[in-house]
């Protein structure tokens, strides 16, 4: 388990799935303007498979590894944040994050995504860590620029949000180097 001063970082669990699941049935309508797999996870046994993948990946270190973000003072699940593994031999990782909506506006993506970053770097060696949001995700690229990460660009028409249209990727990062 990883934490900061108000969140556990919590390896997933099948403990935590009926939680996982309201969170996603609650912020469903946010989360749909963005991510295509909510719809597949609002199906309950769906979810209790991504539940396991997301257990085999992390006990293998294989694709990403998923934490559940839990409220130090309530021991509420608040969302989820993703440290997805694209490339081991870099090593090079992605930061993906979604939080309950009605727990946004309170900095714990923000907070959350600074100690993700800080243990890909310390403790997992991580010479490049990535965000890549839909650019008309403004809260989300607001994150990343919080936490410091560059700019470097736009991937134009890259992949297809959720309602069919085409999207933009912004792509954040930062380096051991600096």
């Amino acid at each position: 388990m990883i934490e900061t001063s108000r969140l556990k970082l919590i390896p997933p669990s099948l403990d935590h799935q009926p939680e996982l699941f309201n969170a996603i049935q609650e912020s469903q309508v946010e989360l749909r303007q963005f991510l295509s797999w909510v719809d597949d996870a609002l199906c309950e046994k769906s979810s209790i498979e991504q539940t396991e993948k997301a257990i085999e990946n992390y006990q293998n270190f294989t694709e990403e590894l998923r934490f559940s973000l839990v409220d130090k003072e309530n021991d509420m699940l608040i969302g989820v944040l993703v440290l997805k593994i694209r490339d081991a031999s870099v090593p090079c990782f992605e930061i993906g994050y979604w939080l309950r909506s009605s727990c946004t506006g309170n900095g714990y993506i923000t907070e959350a995504v600074n100690r993700i970053q800080q243990y890909a770097f310390d403790d997992l060696g991580a010479n490049r860590v990535e965000i890549r949001v839909p650019d008309i995700n403004f809260k989300s690229r607001a994150v990343a620029e919080r936490c410091g990460f560059f700019l470097e660009g736009l991937q134009i028409y890259d992949h297809r949000l959720p309602n069919g249209e085409l999207g933009d990727t912004a792509v954040y990062s930062k380096t051991k180097k600096g």
